[in-house]
């Protein structure tokens, strides 16, 4: 496997589907994480391909054949035992080796492994899922900071036991289904418990603090459709990173579609090039497709603007 990893194959969202022909995991609060290993310590690539080997040095004691390829999710644990998002976000973007080590002693990360891509060299991404979990859990590559999650036959028990312990959603994948690099398919359907998308930021505007909300949208051909103003959820480590991260993206034109945004909306408003993409948590769209109750909940360095639609979060 010389150069990059694959990318990642990608769930659609819908509803939980049921029948035996599904299996069905715990969906996880963290990030996509594959770990390619070549004789040693393995490297690790984020879904966009940046390598993220620095970010994790807990990591490195992992140790399988060379020419095997891991997918999964890095999350950090609260001290129920559920992913938090927020704690990860201070490990993510780490990349001094110092700095990632004192993190790692004090927000110790888990990579939870569901799926094995590639054995001693051998691909596996054309055998069904259950096949390949099957060596994957033969391999049980179970330690400090490193799992294999479960997977479960029952999809309503499932969604009942994620709803219980106050978990992110569920992923239902096709038990016969092969693994397609890169594309999103059918195949595997994520199942939220609340709503979410992933919007581009076009500006921002003031407030009582200094950002006080943000202007977000879909990319469309004569440029952003504007999707509204988000303030809530922006704490004030969010703030700090979110303007340390805009201000290089600064420009005097609006990037929202010819109209898009009202003289109302766009008062105060600091334009900025629609590069940075956020999810978004919200109640539900208006008839003009505005997000109602919308709250901050991270920027997703993983995911390039051009893949954000209403439908495709």
């Amino acid at each position: 496997m010389p150069g990059s990893p694959l990318s990642p194959m990608l769930a659609t969202a819908g509803g939980l589907p049921l029948g035996p022909d599904w299996s069905f995991e715990f969906k996880w609060d963290g990030v996509r994480v594959l770990a390619r290993f070549g004789g040693g310590p393995p490297d690790l690539f984020a879904r966009s391909g940046a390598v993220v080997t620095a970010a994790y040095p807990e990591i490195a004691a992992l140790h399988l054949p060379e020419g095997t390829l891991l997918d999964g999710e890095m999350v950090v644990l609260d001290a129920s035992g559920r992913p938090s998002f927020t704690a990860l976000a201070e490990r993510m973007h780490v990349r001094d080796k110092r700095r990632a080590a004192q993190l790692a002693a004090a927000l110790p990360v888990t990579y939870l492994i569901f799926d094995l891509l590639f054995l001693d060299g051998i691909d596996y991404t054309g055998l069904p899922y259950l096949a390949r979990r099957e060596r994957l859990e033969e391999l049980a590559p179970a330690g400090a900071h490193w799992m294999v999650p479960p997977s479960f036959g029952d999809g309503p028990a499932t969604e009942a036991a994620a709803r219980e312990n106050r978990l992110e959603g569920v992923m239902a994948k096709r038990s016969d289904s092969v693994y397609l690099p890169g594309r999103r398919s059918a195949d595997w359907v994520k199942i939220k418990f609340d709503q979410t998308g992933d919007y581009v930021i076009g500006g921002w505007r003031p407030g009582v603090r200094k950002l006080g909300g943000l202007l977000i949208g879909v990319p469309t051909p004569a440029g952003l459709a504007f999707r509204g103003r988000v303030g809530g959820g922006i704490g004030a480590v969010a703030e700090r990173d979110l303007l340390s991260r805009l201000a290089p993206l600064a420009t005097p034109d609006s990037p929202f579609a010819p109209g898009a945004v009202s003289r109302e909306d766009a008062k105060g408003a600091h334009w900025v090039r629609p590069e940075l993409v956020a999810e978004i948590r919200y109640g539900n769209q208006t008839p003009d497709l505005r997000l109602r109750f919308p709250r901050f909940l991270r920027l997703r360095a993983d995911k390039p603007p051009g893949e954000c639609a209403d439908d495709a979060s």
